[in-house]
C-alpha cells in the first residue's frame, strides 16, 4: 500500500532491537509516520513469530507490531554480528532496546558506546522496571506491572479476584511514552545537535496513568478500590443494563444528568439530595445505578440508545470485537486495512489511529518475514555478496529464501 504523500518522519532511520510487544509497537508507530525502521531478530526469532495461530515462522501476534519495517537476523553472541549492530547504530538516528537492564552494555551497545562514535543518537531504552532503582534487574512483563503499578487494585469489581485490564495496557502505554520521548528528543536535536537517552518502563507508565486514582487517594478520600465499569469521579458513568443486555452511559456532568432523569421519565431524581452533586452522585453510585436500572430494564437497548442520543446523553452500545471491525465509523476512520504479506497473502491491520493533513500515517509495507532484508541492508553498509554469505554459511546472519534472488544479483 504505497503511499507517496509525505511523511513526519521520512529520513529517519531506527534501529530496534526490540522483541514482543513495548519495544515493537512503539517502532511500529514510528514506521507509521515515515521512518526506516530496522528490526533486528536474533536467530531464534521474535517469540511473538510463536504465538498463538502461528505457521512456522508467521503469526498474527508478529505481524501485528511489525508492519512498515525491515527485518534482519543478525547472531549478537559473535562479535561479527555485534560489529553490524554497531555499524547499523553509526547510521541510525533512533536506537530501540527492551532487554534488561545490563544486557546490551554486556554486548558494548549501550548508549554510552554508540553516543561515543553517533552523539546525534536517540537512544530509548523499555523495560519492567526502568535502569534505576531496586526492581531494575526484574524481568518485565504487562501482567506484573499491572499488579504492582495498581492497576489490578482497581480493575474489575469489590469482592472478585484480582483482575487486570483486558489489554496489555502497561506494554502499550510504555510504548507510547518512548514515542512521545523520542520524538521529543528528535526535537531538541534539532536545536542542539546532541542526542541523548531515554529510559522508561512499563511500570512507569502504569503508575503514570494512575490520575484518578492518585487524585482519590492524595486528596485523603483512601485507598481507591474497584469501580466495576462505574468511574471514580462522575456518575452516573458506566454499563447499565437494559431487558436484554448493557448499554454504556455517560452522565458526566450537571447538564447531562438533567438531560438523563427526563429521559428516564424521573424528574424527581433532581430533587433527590444524595444525587445533587456529581461528588454525592458517586458516593451513591450503586444506589443511583440500581434505580437506573429499574428503568431502564424495562425496554430494549436499541429505545435507549434512541432516546439518550436525540437528548444528547452520551452513551454506546458495549461492541465486542466482531462487531467493531465491520462498524462502518471505525471502518470510515480508517482503523481497518488490509496488506498483502509475502507468506500469507492479504491480512488484516489496524490503521494509524492519528490522522494528519499534510504528512499521513500510513501502512506502507507488511512485517517483514524472518531475515527478509538481511542481504539488503548489509549491502547498505557496505557488505558484498561474498562477505554477506560468508557470515550466513557461520550463522552470523539468516537470510531469508526471498533475499537469495537479491543476494545473487549482488555482482
Amino acid at each position: 500500500m504505497a503511499n507517496e504523500a509525505p511523511r513526519a518522519l521520512q529520513g529517519i532511520r531506527i534501529l530496534d532491537l526490540s522483541q514482543v510487544m513495548a519495544g515493537p509497537f512503539c517502532t511500529m508507530l514510528l514506521g507509521d509516520l515515515g521512518a526506516d525502521v530496522i528490526k533486528v531478530e536474533p536467530p531464534a526469532g521474535d517469540t511473538t513469530r510463536q504465538m498463538a495461530g502461528a505457521t512456522g515462522d508467521e503469526s498474527p501476534s508478529f505481524w501485528a507490531v511489525n508492519r512498515n519495517k525491515r527485518g534482519i537476523v543478525v547472531n549478537l553472541k559473535d562479535s561479527r554480528g555485534v560489529e553490524i549492530v554497531r555499524g547499523l547504530a553509526r547510521t541510525a538516528d533512533v536506537f530501540v532496546e527492551n532487554f534488561r537492564p545490563g544486557v546490551v552494555a554486556g554486548f558494548g551497545l549501550d548508549y554510552g558506546s554508540l553516543s561515543a562514535h553517533n552523539p546525534r543518537l536517540v537512544y530509548a531504552s523499555i523495560s519492567g522496571f526502568g535502569q534505576t532503582g531496586p526492581h531494575a534487574t526484574r524481568g518485565g512483563f504487562d501482567l506484573v506491572a499491572q499488579a504492582m503499578s495498581g492497576i489490578m487494585s482497581v480493575t474489575g469489581d469489590t469482592g472478585l479476584p484480582p483482575m487486570k485490564c483486558g489489554l496489555p495496557i502497561t506494554d502499550l502505554g510504555a510504548a507510547l511514552f518512548a514515542v512521545y520521548g523520542i520524538l521529543a528528543a528528535l526535537l531538541y536535536r534539532e536545536r542542539s545537535g546532541r542526542g541523548q537517552f531515554i529510559d522508561t518502563s512499563l511500570l512507569d507508565a502504569g503508575v503514570a496513568f494512575s490520575v484518578w486514582e492518585s487524585a482519590e487517594y492524595w486528596s485523603g478520600r483512601g485507598v481507591p478500590q474497584p469501580t466495576g465499569s462505574a468511574h471514580r469521579m462522575s456518575a452516573p458513568y458506566q454499563a447499565i443494563r437494559c431487558a436484554d443486555g448493557y448499554i454504556a452511559l455517560g452522565a458526566a456532568n450537571q447538564r447531562v444528568w438533567e438531560r438523563l432523569c427526563q429521559v428516564l421519565g424521573r424528574p424527581d431524581l433532581l430533587q433527590r439530595r444524595e444525587f445533587s452533586t456529581d461528588a454525592r452522585r458517586v458516593e451513591h453510585r450503586r444506589e443511583l445505578a440500581g434505580m437506573i436500572e429499574s428503568v431502564m430494564r424495562t425496554k430494549p437497548s436499541s429505545h435507549w440508545l434512541g432516546a439518550l442520543q436525540r437528548a444528547d446523553v452520551p452513551c454506546g452500545p458495549i461492541l465486542d470485537y466482531e462487531h467493531v471491525f465491520s462498524d462502518p465509523h471505525v471502518r470510515a476512520r480508517g482503523l481497518v486495512q488490509e496488506v498483502a504479506h509475502p507468506a500469507a497473502g492479504p491480512i488484516k491491520q489496524l490503521g494509524p489511529a492519528v490522522k494528519f493533513s499534510a504528512t499521513p500515517a500510513g501502512i506502507d509495507r507488511p512485517s517483514p518475514i524472518f531475515g527478509q532484508h538481511t542481504a539488503e541492508v548489509l549491502k547498505e553498509l557496505g557488505y558484498d555478496r561474498d562477505a554477506i554469505r560468508a557470515l550466513a554459511a557461520d550463522g552470523v546472519v539468516h537470510i531469508a529464501e526471498t533475499e537469495e534472488m537479491t543476494s545473487n544479483r549482488m555482482r
